[in-house]
């Protein structure tokens, strides 16, 4: 097993600067020491994923890497008794595909405690479409409940719906029986977020105020936000009374510049939601979830497939904000 060679997408460092990203052969050896050796069937392309192919030192440190920090596939070695050769196995988030060698390569060897059996109701390729996306929209949708929202509070507001972690959590909260506002600022996605369950669409500059007021008209009664910024101080400011923000991105800014008044005012919960450190769990009970009750039902509209050679293209395409919905990586 230790001389085994094994495919990989490989991000190496040049003197120039340029970071670049070439699929090659490794061995078992060059991976991490771990308990669980793991043969890769699929993974997913996410934005975090992008930034570790292209260089950035905030994600992954050290190069040459393999990114990817979604994995589903068989146990090819344990040294874990929870698990034996055979098993099927989630692994999401962790140091996965940041400085640990990550799912865009047929092995990856990660400690036990990364590892998540399989739920009934999901395939490996199903959990691979579902993803670190879908695991982060049901921690937010997880979270909304638990801060009690209920559907008959009033809609839900999802910022950048087109995009994976968006489209998930507008397709589960609809399957949750949550009335969906969708924000996008692409226009021509009318049709596919109402296909996913959003009653209503609604352009991205209405979810920008820039009136320098403290607190607005109330436009929906929470809200799941993947954009950060003022869009996310906008949200916190035109959020229904006790109602509850979830807010996982930073696309537009890391940085948030609000008042205290929505919150000592109007009662509205701002819930982080760190996917990656879930405690094991949650991780296992909304992975059950996901396989059961909040299972979305048009996973083939969100999801499309491809192979860890096109992953340079659509690497670029994911950090242009081009890509819509999730990218599966079929790795076997």
């Amino acid at each position: 097993m230790n001389t085994l060679d094994f495919k990989a997408l490989l991000v190496s460092e040049k003197p120039d600067g340029i970071f670049v990203q070439e699929v090659v052969k490794r061995k078992i050896t060059d991976l991490p020491d771990n308990e669980l050796l793991i043969k890769v069937n699929y993974s997913s392309l996410n934005y975090k994923d992008a930034l570790s192919a292209t260089g950035h030192k905030g994600v992954s440190k050290f190069y040459p890497h393999t990114p990817g920090i979604d994995a589903s596939g068989l146990v090819a070695f344990s040294r874990d008794k929870r698990f034996k050769p055979g098993d099927e196995v989630i692994v999401t988030g962790y140091d996965l595909g940041m400085n640990t060698s990550g799912g865009f390569a047929e092995y990856i060897s990660v400690p036990g405690d990364w590892a998540v059996p399989l739920p009934q109701g999901l395939s490996l390729k199903e959990a691979m479409m579902l993803g670190t996306a879908g695991f982060t929209a049901a921690y937010a949708l997880h979270k909304l409940i638990e801060g009690g929202q209920k559907p008959e509070n009033g809609p839900v507001l999802v910022t950048g719906a087109t995009g994976g972690v968006g489209s998930l959590a507008v397709a589960l909260l609809s399957k949750a029986g949550f009335e969906v506002i969708a924000s996008t600022g692409k226009p021509g996605s009318s049709d596919y977020l109402k296909a996913l369950g959003a009653n209503q669409i609604t352009d991205r500059n209405e979810v920008n105020d820039t009136s320098g007021k403290p607190l607005i008209k109330p436009k929906w009664a929470g809200a799941i936000d993947t954009v950060g910024g003022n869009v996310l101080a906008t949200i916190l400011k035109a959020c229904q009374k006790h109602g509850n923000v979830a807010a996982m991105g930073n696309v537009l800014s890391v940085e948030l510049h609000t008042t205290v008044f929505p919150f000592i005012l109007n009662g509205i919960n701002l819930l982080g939601v760190d996917s990656a450190t879930c405690p094991m769990s949650i991780r296992q009970e909304l992975w059950k979830k996901l396989g059961n009750e909040w299972k979305p039902d048009k996973l083939e509209i969100i999801v499309s497939q491809c192979y860890l050679e096109d992953l340079p293209e659509y690497i670029l395409k994911i950090l242009k904000g081009e890509m819509e919905g999730r990218k599966l990586v079929v790795i076997k």
